[in-house]
């Protein structure tokens, strides 16, 4: 004799970290892979001193992620690196004032 068990499966969906502080309630981590490359799309890597852990990765992602054009963002506090890809070029004042608000120093450009 043989029992069937019907496992749930559980929906995941991915949320936008929110904006401010690194221990808000934002996801750790980022909004959108920079994994996922658009043909035609624009990859730039900047340097951003002050991430720690997976909140501040969140905190930097979110706001970034608010700048229009911006479709994937990354951050590593590890490295201390974050990825964008947008659909054109970003103005690095512009990444530099999001980064800002977040509450931490974009280097600049990789």
């Amino acid at each position: 004799m043989t029992a069937e068990t019907e496992i749930p499966q559980a929906e995941i969906t991915q949320t936008a970290p929110s904006a401010g502080s690194c221990c808000g309630g934002g996801s750790c981590g980022s909004a959108g892979s920079a994994d996922e490359v658009e043909v035609g799309s624009v990859t730039a890597v900047y340097e951003v001193t002050g991430m720690t852990c997976g909140h501040c990765e969140g905190a930097v992602s979110g706001e970034i992620s608010e700048i229009p054009g911006v479709g994937a963002v990354t951050a590593v506090a590890s490295t201390g690196r974050v990825t964008v890809v947008s659909k054109a070029p970003l103005d690095e004042e512009t990444v530099r004032a999001a980064v800002d608000e977040a509450g931490y120093v974009l280097v600049g450009r990789v």
